[in-house]
């Protein structure tokens, strides 16, 4: 296929909508696009849940979000959405959704005759003039949205999300950074949640409980909890450990968890959104999977490296567990396997696709 001639390109769109997790990944990409087009104006049409994640990014002109998926307002929406992007007049798009929804509206822009004259998608097909290398549903989200950049020459270089923090936010993670003592590299994070509505991705609490205790025996000063509205027991149950256990649940906005975590000797946690923004430190980050494929939600990232139990009930994505031994996937991952590793982890030793102790593998 014929690259994209920077040059060319006065007016990109790219499109990312959802899930969280999968627009904290593509922001890897947006960094590729925006340095193989640094004097081209681009746009990112989001869904207003994730659009004040790039309020203060510097790579996009204008960040917009129509929620095309609204029940009451959907036709209504689609409309103002289609007048949005014909208005823009864009040469490139590129749509970074693997859904037929934005084929969809790209489809009857092109039918209107106001679709931008190049057009990339990770489905590939019509409408888009260019088509992605991979289109392997069990493919990580990361290789199927690069090889849709390389269908048009872009290089996919950067390894782990580029997020930008508001100025007043770094500052706030500094200032708790220094009234608890989170020196760099004498702490560690542990993001002990998930989804309410997905408990067997959770590790369990009384393991990350006893984790902590591990981490801190083996010379880790202080450990730092992280989580959301869901885990607010989780963590005020592992909190009791000690005064050396920063229990942050509550106190740091999603964009607050790069820069907190970036001073961190490791991560440990659950397949959780929350994981996502951590990888974008660039620390070394062990993601516990048990009932999710690996291969496909893991974080991004040199140093991530995801876990898994070797069962035939693997990557089941249920709810409840059908196994008589229940949540088995999860207990054969103890808190004294993962405290064992931490050292090879914060070395760098620890890799993904080694061999490891025990009836687990790494991702």
């Amino acid at each position: 296929m014929t690259a994209v001639q920077p040059e060319n390109i006065r007016r990109i769109l790219v499109i990312k909508w959802s899930a969280l997790g999968d627009v904290v990944i593509a922001s890897a990409l947006m960094e590729d696009i925006a340095r193989a087009f640094p004097d081209a104006e681009i746009h990112l049409n989001t869904q207003p849940n994730c659009s004040s994640l790039f309020a203060h990014d510097p790579r996009f002109s204008e960040v917009w979000a129509i929620d095309v998926r609204s029940k009451k307002q959907r036709w209504a929406n689609s409309v103002a959405w289609l007048k949005k992007v014909r208005a823009g007049r864009y040469d490139l798009v590129i749509d970074l959704q693997r859904s037929d929804h934005s084929r969809f509206l790209l489809t009857l822009l092109w039918l209107t005759g106001g679709a931008p004259r190049i057009r990339i998608g990770n489905l590939g097909g019509f409408p888009y003039t260019h088509q992605p290398a991979i289109r392997q549903p069990g493919a990580h989200a990361l290789a199927i949205m690069q090889s849709v950049l390389q269908a048009i020459g872009i290089p996919t270089t950067t390894p782990h999300p580029v997020l930008y923090p508001p100025p007043d936010r770094m500052a706030a993670v500094a200032a708790l950074r220094q009234a608890h003592g989170l020196e760099e590299g004498r702490y560690g994070v542990l993001l002990p949640g998930a989804a309410a509505a997905h408990p067997l991705k959770r590790w369990g609490t009384q393991r990350f409980a006893e984790l902590a205790q591990l981490w801190h025996q083996q010379g880790m000063p202080k450990i730092v909890l992280i989580g959301g509205p869901d885990e607010v027991d989780v963590c005020a149950e592992i909190a009791e450990a000690g005064d050396w256990v920063v229990n942050l649940n509550g106190r740091l906005q999603l964009l607050d968890i790069a820069p907190l975590c970036a001073g961190a000797a490791a991560i440990v946690g659950n397949d959780t959104g929350t994981a996502h923004f951590a990888s974008a430190a660039g620390r070394p980050l062990l993601v516990l999977c048990g009932p999710t494929d690996p291969r496909r939600v893991k974080p991004i990232g040199p140093q991530v490296v995801a876990v898994q139990a070797v069962l035939p009930c693997i990557n089941c994505y249920a709810k409840t567990c059908r196994n008589p031994d229940t949540h088995a996937c999860m207990k054969a991952i103890t808190p004294e396997w993962v405290a064992a590793r931490l050292p090879a982890l914060i070395a760098g030793e620890l890799k993904a696709g080694q061999a490891v102790p025990g009836n687990l593998r790494s991702f």
